[in-house]
């Protein structure tokens, strides 16, 4: 009744880490079993994942229309200094899905804000699809990444492009103007180098 969810382990093994395989709105193979959180294998183990995907299965559930949770669409933050803060595909995942790739990097050396915080270590990188312009994934290393990574995650779940970044008005001291740069680097024309 519960297999490929793994379920039977956990009464067998105390403390064994049950892992759950899921289709469409966090459903199990087991018809009505939901599985969030730690247990569903193939999703980041992160809070913040397993809120959204609490939020998919209680709205199938409850009948609504929910959207389907995207592995690439999760951001990934590492609370160290440096921060490091990721979304979407690397260079080299981009590649191997077959984008022909085109990349923009800014450094935080060229930020004000990152003047004002004595913090210039690190840098934003843009993946983005070279035909289209298509923003694929962001990779931030640096002061308060995990912050300004919340423009990225938009742009991706948005499916926005680098033009559409470059005509974004970023507020000017912030750490988060490094983002308008990074998107414009992408083109040649970042402007505080």
């Amino acid at each position: 009744m519960t297999d490929g969810c793994g379920l039977e382990k956990s009464k067998s093994q105390a403390g064994a880490r049950v892992s759950c395989t899921f289709g469409d709105y966090m459903e199990t193979a087991e018809k009505g079993l939901y599985a969030i959180g730690d247990i569903v294998a193939g999703l980041p183990q992160l809070a913040h994942a397993a809120m959204m995907e609490g939020i998919i299965a209680v709205t199938h559930i409850a009948g609504k229309a929910a959207h389907q949770i995207v592995k690439t669409r999760i951001p990934n933050a590492t609370y160290c200094e440096p921060q490091i803060g990721s979304i979407g595909l690397t260079e080299k995942q981009a590649r191997d899905a077959g984008y022909k790739v085109k990349v923009g990097k800014f450094p935080f050396v060229g930020n004000s804000k990152a003047t004002i915080l004595g913090n210039h270590g690190g840098f934003v990188k843009v993946v983005s699809d070279e035909m289209y312009g298509e923003v694929l994934g962001i990779h931030i290393i640096g002061p308060l990444a995990t912050e300004i990574l919340a423009e990225a995650a938009a742009v991706l779940n948005l499916e926005g492009t680098i033009d559409d970044m470059m005509n974004m008005v970023h507020a000017h001291p912030t750490v988060w103007e490094a983002m308008g740069d990074a998107f414009a680097s992408v083109r040649g024309l970042q402007i505080n180098v």
